[in-house]
């Protein structure tokens, strides 16, 4: 047997273990940590937890079975203990102030003619040890904003935490804003139920026959909506089972070509021929019959057939009765 690794090892040690899935704000993120020795837990208890941003007091939310636990490389950090009544009164008492915080932030962002930094939001962490600026705007190219003077500037305000200025994109900032969605749903999906943001592409939109006008298929934060998402797969799945569009096909009314279809219906709209015009008519899938391969089928069936001459055929046909 290979020898294994001190990771695989710390990794397998984890398995069937207390692991719980711990969200940091309302609609975030799930990540999961090693709650052995906490058996109490239950979702909606609070616990501390050390991150890369420091640490941070979160809600339980899950308790994952031993069967469904997939450990990171080096397992799964513990956490350091059970949030206690101090300090969830530590939480609020600092929540209070983190509007002040922004909003002296923005100042020296405007003083400092930072037009195009927009400070979106202060969070200060459970204990106060830590404050941190999420911003956004147009970056200088390298992909990030320069904004090392306003940081440096919020730490003297603010000597006794540990300032730090942290860039999110523009469909983050939608989440945290929150408000109407450009549907006119009264909450937008992504603070709603979004916990993490796929990828869109206009291929999505193409795909369910959506119109390309930017207005309709834009959300507020100026990106590709996020419900473009939703059905794209469905969409996908039963386009493969349609003709395309431009197809000739055999209907119940006669030959005809496809000139749309509607795909959560299996349904296909052809042009048949009426005459000198033609009528658009909608059949289901079951209904249709491709063209080139009935008439496949009719040459095949008229044809001579292919195994005469080396033998081992019973059909009754031959090469000389076919002509």
């Amino acid at each position: 047997m290979a020898e294994m690794t001190v990771d695989q090892d710390a990794a397998l040690a984890t398995i069937g273990r207390a692991i719980i899935g711990v969200r940091f704000m309302r609609v975030g993120k799930l990540y999961h940590f090693d709650a052995s020795g906490f058996a109490e837990l239950r979702p909606g208890d609070r616990v501390i937890v050390e991150t890369t941003r420091g640490r941070q007091l979160g809600e339980v939310v899950s308790l994952v079975p031993p069967a469904k636990q997939a450990p990171p490389q080096g397992g799964y950090k513990a956490i350091e203990g059970v949030a206690t009544a101090r300090d969830l009164a530590l939480e609020q008492m600092w929540r209070q102030h983190e509007t002040e915080a922004m909003i002296n932030c923005r100042e020296r962002a405007q003083q400092l003619n930072l037009e195009n930094v927009k400070v979106v939001k202060a969070e200060y962490s459970y204990d106060g040890t830590r404050l941190t600026f999420l911003i956004s705007g147009p970056d200088d190219g390298s992909g990030r904003l320069d904004t090392r003077s306003l940081r440096d500037d919020m730490q003297q305000v603010y000597p006794s935490q540990q300032v730090a200025l942290r860039q999110i994109g523009p469909r983050d900032v939608a989440k945290l804003l929150g408000g109407m969605g450009a549907c006119g749903l009264e909450t937008r999906c992504c603070a709603m139920f979004l916990t993490e943001f796929s990828p869109v592409s206009i291929k999505m939109a193409k795909e369910q026959g959506l119109s390309l006008n930017p207005e309709e298929i834009t959300g507020m934060c100026g990106r590709l909506r996020c419900c473009l998402v939703y059905e794209y797969e469905q969409y996908v799945a039963a386009r493969k089972t349609l003709p395309k569009r431009g197809k000739q096909v055999v209907t119940p009314k006669g030959p005809g070509k496809v000139v749309d279809v509607n795909p959560m219906k299996e349904a296909v709209f052809v042009a048949v021929s009426d005459g000198e015009a033609s009528r658009v008519y909608e059949f289901v899938k079951d209904d249709l019959q491709p063209a080139d391969e009935l008439e496949a089928l009719k040459q095949k069936a008229a044809s001579p057939c292919d195994r005469h001459e080396s033998g081992g055929c019973d059909c009754g046909r031959s090469k000389k009765k076919a002509h």
